[in-house]
Formats: structure tokens, C-alpha cells, sequence
């Protein structure tokens, strides 16, 4: 006789488990700060065991970088030229900071990863290098130039997270496109 029970295996079904974890991450990380926004705090949160976590993600860090990228998502290098596609760029990534949790997780694994060289190595792989060839390829610079672009960025929005608690307000955004666009305004330079 078949039997009528479903063919699927045992246990909590695992679709959906990223998307739930990475809003526990952020949820967590908003309302405890980076530093006590734990694997076992964002477990919970997400209602799952942490070892579900852990056979994920096999480190704090590893999981804020997955968490990043699917908060971030492709970066929208929109523009017919050049200072049009940094413009967009630069507002995007503050829109993107200035998102509960993303800042604050964005600013914690920077932090740890100045003391941890494996992290560093994940954010420089597996983070910043996606980002590195969309600019590069968007903008027809040299790395070197897309990195300081980046660092400059992504150092000044974060440094008003820090400072305030708060995202640049879009007046700031502005100012920080007027100053960083001249510097770009020839093109790639050696």
C-alpha cells in the first residue's frame, strides 16, 4: 500500500533559512550593537538552533559578510558617464548604510577584521572584490583608484555612523559627491 506521507526528510524545512537569518543578524545588530550580537543571540532570534548557523557560516564574521552582500545586493551604476555612475554610486552606498543594522554591522566586522587576517581575507574576497570590478569595469579606472574611491566613501559614511549613530543626511551626500567627483573628473590617472 503507498503511503500518503510526504517524500521530504525529517526536520524544519530549509527554505527561507538565509532570509530569516540575515533579518535576525540585522535586527539583532540594530537593537544590541555589533559587539553583543552573537551567533547564539541571532540564532534565536531567527528560531533556529545556532549549530544551523554554524554549519552555515562557520564564524560571526563570515555571517555579517553574507548578511552584507544580500542587504547591499549588485551595486546600481546608473548614469550615461561617469560622474553620473559615481554619483549613483556614492548615494547608493550611503542609502545602503544608513539602513537598521547595515552601518552598524558594516563598521563591527571593519573593526574585527583589523586584528583577524582570515576575516580580512573574506572581506577582501568574497566582499570588497565584487564591488572592486563593477566600479572598475563602471568607471574604466585602475584598481588603485577604485580602491581609494571606495576607501574614501565608505570611510566617510561610516565615520559619521560612528560618530552620530546616525546616516549622513542627504545634504552631507551631496557635499561629499561634490568633493569627491573632481577628483575623477579626468579620468583614470596611472
Amino acid at each position: 500500500m503507498p503511503s500518503s506521507r510526504s517524500a521530504r526528510p525529517p526536520g524544519r524545512p530549509r527554505t527561507g533559512i538565509n532570509a530569516a537569518v540575515f533579518a535576525a543578524t540585522l535586527s539583532t545588530v540594530r537593537e544590541l550593537g555589533y559587539a553583543r550580537a552573537t551567533v547564539e543571540r541571532i540564532a534565536a532570534a531567527a528560531g533556529i538552533a545556532k549549530s544551523t548557523v554554524y554549519r552555515r557560516w562557520p564564524s560571526k564574521g563570515e555571517l555579517i559578510v553574507d548578511c552584507l552582500l544580500d542587504a547591499l545586493g549588485p551595486a546600481p551604476l546608473e548614469g550615461t558617464d561617469r560622474a553620473e555612475r559615481m554619483t549613483s554610486a556614492i548615494r547608493w552606498t550611503a542609502a545602503r548604510i544608513g539602513e537598521p543594522g547595515v552601518g552598524d554591522a558594516f563598521a563591527g566586522v571593519f573593526s574585527d577584521a583589523v586584528s583577524d587576517p582570515a576575516l580580512r581575507e573574506i572581506l577582501s574576497t568574497r566582499f570588497q572584490a565584487p564591488y572592486l570590478l563593477a566600479f572598475q569595469e563602471a568607471l574604466g579606472e585602475p584598481e588603485h583608484r577604485v580602491l581609494f574611491f571606495i576607501d574614501v566613501v565608505v570611510g566617510v559614511l561610516l565615520h559619521r555612523m560612528g560618530m552620530t549613530g546616525e546616516p549622513m543626511a542627504d545634504a552631507d551626500v551631496d557635499a561629499l559627491v561634490d568633493m569627491v567627483l573632481p577628483y575623477f573628473a579626468d579620468g583614470p590617472r596611472p
